[in-house]
């Protein structure tokens, strides 16, 4: 696959986090990059102090470095900022880092060589894995430590990722037939200054969301039937009154995914519901508002993975270099923090929709959906559970971006904490699996208590798939086991086959 410089699509992005692909770096790109390149090449041979080249860095930007210093400099840099902690970033993420920062390199603003790139993209082609923290960035002057450590396995120095435990790099590389990577004027600053850690890691939440999002929509409908509710909320004029987007698209999943119910015909007329609950009802609003939220992350984190983020920046076409901070990852810890506000309230009217289902007073359906309520407890603690994953979510979304926290002795005074933004996400994206797995569970025995009516062909298509792994609760017996299948299928995209079999419907994202 071809690393087109500043056009990769969230296709692309999408099959570089996958891995399986080999990347190159087109022809065309070398010639701006060795352009920039001299310019740097100028800078470190004349006297003029160049930040970042012949001078210290942060707070240490005054000091200057003697020409016979400037390799060790680099190499300097990558060794005093590789201090992170924690558990390594997974594979995926870092295959991300690697081909963002070579992409963003290979744009021709950042003065490095192109052996620099080079050995990034020969570091990803050959599967190997640099061991990277996952704590220890604040989304400001680049995510410096994550990089670093990135920078130091390429270096021969740091250590590499083989099933989960961490190995020399210096062995691995020479293993692969790839040169430890040596260091010139601002190549280490360029590879660590940059916002590819923040934005893999909201990309990878977003990627992850994807088959959660689409199971949140099969297993919404589905609750829809079991409680007998109705489709005309999803009436399109409704939603076309309206002119959200998101909502537009929801409503017409819904009515998609509820074509063809028996049970929804079976109650057309002489209901004695006049309106269905907020949960049933406003899934377009809610769900849709969630929708336009990730499509605006998209449209966010794809213009960041091809941009370029480092500093400071060179201009080949004037020869000038100029200090800015495209560093700061705010635009990534606000997509982040609008993705969280988005997995959660995905999470919170599931958990809603549950509550629902086991209250016989509103579902209609037996309580706590157990033939014999008192004896069996049914679902009883199941939504309980749903229930504090929901809570948990609720703290989790506090926004990461609003608390910022002045580093390098004041110098980087306002930082985006994008970092931990984008990492949080995982463990929201867990929870609202798990809820939605309860959910799935307690729909599909709903919708038992309404035999022999039938749902939508889509919608049973959905229930026999997970009587599939998990049969029907006719008492009570150990649950979690059950909660675990549903939720690992919630999680591996099981639905979104059936989701996207659905004629003639937008896709989730639109990315532009």
């Amino acid at each position: 696959m071809q690393l087109q410089p500043g056009f990769l699509s969230l296709e692309q992005l999408h099959a570089v986090h996958a891995g399986g692909v080999t990347l190159e770096l087109p022809a065309s790109a070398r010639a701006v990059i060795r352009a920039s390149q001299q310019v740097v090449q100028q800078a470190a041979d004349g006297d003029a102090p160049v930040y970042g080249v012949n001078t210290g860095f942060g707070k240490l930007a005054n000091q200057r470095i003697s020409k016979t210093q400037l390799d060790m400099l680099q190499c300097n840099l990558i060794r005093s900022h590789s201090v992170g902690v924690g558990e390594p970033l997974a594979p995926d993420v870092v295959r991300l880092m690697l081909a963002l920062k070579a992409a963003s390199l290979a744009r021709g603003h950042s003065g490095v060589r192109e052996v620099v790139i080079d050995t990034l993209l020969a570091v990803f082609n050959a599967g190997l894995v640099p061991y990277v923290p996952s704590r220890g960035s604040v989304g400001a002057s680049g995510d410096l430590a994550p990089l670093a450590h990135m920078t130091l396995a390429l270096m021969g120095e740091g250590s590499m990722l083989e099933h989960g435990q961490a190995v020399p790099a210096g062995p691995a590389l020479a293993q692969a037939g790839i040169a430890p990577l040596v260091l010139g004027p601002k190549e280490g600053l360029a590879l660590i200054n940059g916002t590819q850690t923040s934005t893999a890691l909201a990309l990878h939440a977003l990627l992850a969301f994807e088959p959660v999002l689409e199971a949140a929509l099969v297993i919404g409908a589905l609750t829809v039937d079991a409680a007998r509710g109705s489709d005309g909320p999803f009436d399109p004029r409704i939603h076309a009154l309206r002119g959200q987007p998101g909502q537009i698209d929801v409503a017409q999943y819904y009515r998609a995914l509820l074509h063809g119910s028996a049970i929804r015909h079976s109650h057309l007329d002489g209901d004695d519901r006049v309106q269905d609950p907020y949960s049933l009802r406003c899934q377009p609003q809610v769900v849709g508002a969630c929708l336009d939220q990730l499509r605006h992350a998209v449209k966010v984190l794809v213009r960041e993975a091809n941009a370029v983020t480092d500093n400071p920046l060179v201009f080949s076409d004037d020869g000038m270099m100029v200090s800015g901070g495209n560093f700061h990852a705010e635009p990534v810890a606000l997509a982040a923090d609008g993705m969280a506000l988005a997995i959660a309230e995905v999470g919170a009217i599931a958990e809603r929709r549950i509550a629902m289902l086991i209250d016989t007073g509103v579902s209609r359906l037996p309580p706590f959906l157990t033939a014999d309520a008192g004896l069996h407890s049914g679902f009883m603690i199941a939504h309980v559970t749903a229930a504090a994953l929901a809570s948990e979510n609720k703290s989790l979304a506090h926004p990461a971006s609003v608390d910022s926290l002045p580093t390098s002795a004041n110098q980087e005074d306002h930082v985006s904490m994008a970092t931990f933004a984008a990492r949080r996400l995982q463990a929201m994206i867990d929870n609202t699996a798990h809820i939605l797995g309860i959910e799935w569970l307690a729909a599909a025995q709903g919708i038992e208590f309404l035999r022999p009516l039938i749902s939508s062909p889509a919608l049973e298509e959905a229930h026999t798939l997970l009587r599939e792994h998990v049969a029907s609760m006719a008492q009570d017996r150990y649950l979690a086991p059950d909660i675990a299948q549903a939720t690992r299928l919630v999680r591996e995209g099981a639905l979104s086959g059936i989701f996207r079999a659905l004629p003639d419907l937008p896709r989730l994202w639109v990315a532009g």
